[in-house]
């Protein structure tokens, strides 16, 4: 899987996007901001969630925080973070390196809100220095995704 599953993806479904890469680590949200030349909150994180027996990728930009609350009522649950090795097992990417695309097996997808806010973000590409720029819109088309609302923004300054 990794980066290579990511460019077989864009291959077949948008020969137009390309994977980036940079020689510096993308593995947070910080590092990513720095290493493609964006604001941190232009990264769009995905987070591997479990939700009772189902597992699902939400999309949010990178200054957001998943809200439980608003996610247990959207996803009828509570959400747990997988942990490093089921998220590896469920899409194929390595923590760092987690995006909608070239899964591993095909997991619901789900974009927040708050990427809407941009017209170009920069989610990962399937390794910790690998990413893509896309329209949200595009993103969400590409990866089936629904559009929710289970995310709160929090200040720059609280952006690990």
């Amino acid at each position: 899987m990794t980066v290579e599953s990511v460019r077989a993806f864009f291959a077949s479904n948008a020969p137009d996007i390309v994977v980036i890469e940079s020689d510096k680590s993308s593995a947070t949200v910080a590092l990513a901001a720095e290493a493609f030349g964006v604001t941190p909150a232009e990264i769009a994180k995905t987070l591997s969630l479990r939700v009772g027996d189902r597992v699902l990728l939400v999309v949010t930009c990178g200054t957001a925080r998943l809200d439980n609350k608003k996610a247990r009522a959207v996803f009828g649950g509570k959400p747990r973070m997988l942990n490093a090795e089921e998220a590896l097992d469920a899409t194929g990417h390595p923590v760092g390196g987690i995006c909608p695309f070239g899964l591993k097996i095909q997991l619901p997808v789900y974009c927040d809100i708050s990427l809407k806010a941009f017209s170009e973000v920069v989610p990962a590409a399937g390794s910790i220095n690998s990413a893509v720029r896309i329209s949200p819109a595009r993103m969400a088309e590409l990866t089936n995704a629904e559009w929710v609302d289970v995310s709160e923004i929090r200040e720059q300054s609280e952006v690990v």
